[in-house]
């Protein structure tokens, strides 16, 4: 991604259903209470249920959590299809949500997801929660200054256009002399960003704090494309058929990775051996085909 920038979830079920990508519902799970900024907590239920239930035996005793028994999860709750409020405006919901919720539930905690602006996201680790589970692409730069699991997602940065749009795009050279939304202090920022600075093109770019805020610019006609992540693409391109995606970036995949403390490699550990059990056990799988299509590889 969002190279990008609390719920207690009972760790014995699953919980989900899609919300600002049209609302689904699928097999009742767990379920899981909200702390965001302002508070308010909601609970969670209906979801992906391929890896709950399953016992594990991973050793957690030499990992340092911010609460006993939680593993609290810094969350930007406004990303889809990552992470998202449902239909009621309070429960969160996503492919990130199902992920971390069935670690927590392998590691036998609950876990406390604490919406939290993407803006400055890193530095409440380890402060106000233990990792982040919001769509963070892996990088050399990021790796300097904290631990990341393995990864969990492979993904492109796509340019969305209207459906009905012919312009064509096959390059991001291509986006020369138009205007573009994206999220502020994202890949797609960086890498917008770049080609404007360097003069490769001519872009006018509008930064939003919201993906959704992007998309919302597009339908109304106020900008010509979104960049963005593919696997959220997909998740819009899945519920509506207002969008399309004119350009798919190959030549430079992305994985997204949960962000930890530097040192805290105990818990890289148990979160690590947690994804692989959830992956040979294909709920990584089938959550990810539930949340996205094409572009997204596991």
């Amino acid at each position: 991604m969002k190279k990008k920038i609390v719920a207690v979830i009972c760790a014995a079920v699953m919980a989900m259903s899609l919300a600002a990508c049209g609302s689904t519902e699928k097999n009742e799970g767990a379920a899981a209470q909200t702390t965001t900024n302002d508070g308010a907590q909601a609970t969670a239920n209906d979801g992906t249920d391929a890896g709950a239930g399953k016992s594990s035996n991973i050793d957690i005793s030499g990992v340092k959590l911010m609460s006993d028994g939680v593993l609290s999860v810094g969350c930007e709750v406004g990303y889809p299809p990552f992470e998202n409020f449902a239909d009621d405006g309070t429960t969160p919901i996503g492919y990130d949500i199902d992920i971390i919720t069935a670690v927590a539930e392998k590691l036998g905690l609950q876990v406390n997801i604490i919406n939290t602006a993407w803006d400055g996201i890193f530095a409440g680790i380890d402060v106000n929660y233990d990792v982040v589970c919001s769509a963070v692409t892996i990088t050399s730069e990021r790796q300097e200054t904290m631990s990341f699991s393995t990864p969990y997602v492979n993904n492109y940065q796509a340019v969305v256009v209207l459906a009905n749009d012919e312009k064509e795009i096959n390059s991001f050279n291509d986006l020369d002399g138009l205007s573009i939304a994206l999220q502020k202090e994202t890949t797609s920022d960086e890498l917008m960003s770049d080609y404007k600075s360097t003069g490769t093109i001519e872009v006018q770019i509008v930064a939003n704090e919201k993906v959704t805020s992007c998309f919302t610019q597009l339908q109304n006609g106020e900008v010509d494309a979104v960049v963005v992540d593919s696997t959220v693409a997909d998740g819009y391109i899945n519920s509506s058929d207002a969008f399309k995606i004119a350009y798919l970036d190959q030549s430079e995949p992305e994985q997204f990775g949960i962000a930890m403390g530097k040192d805290n490699t105990a818990l890289q550990a148990a979160i690590n051996q947690a994804l692989k059990e959830l992956e040979d056990e294909g709920f990584i799988k089938e959550t990810s085909n539930y949340w996205f299509s094409g572009a997204t590889e596991n």
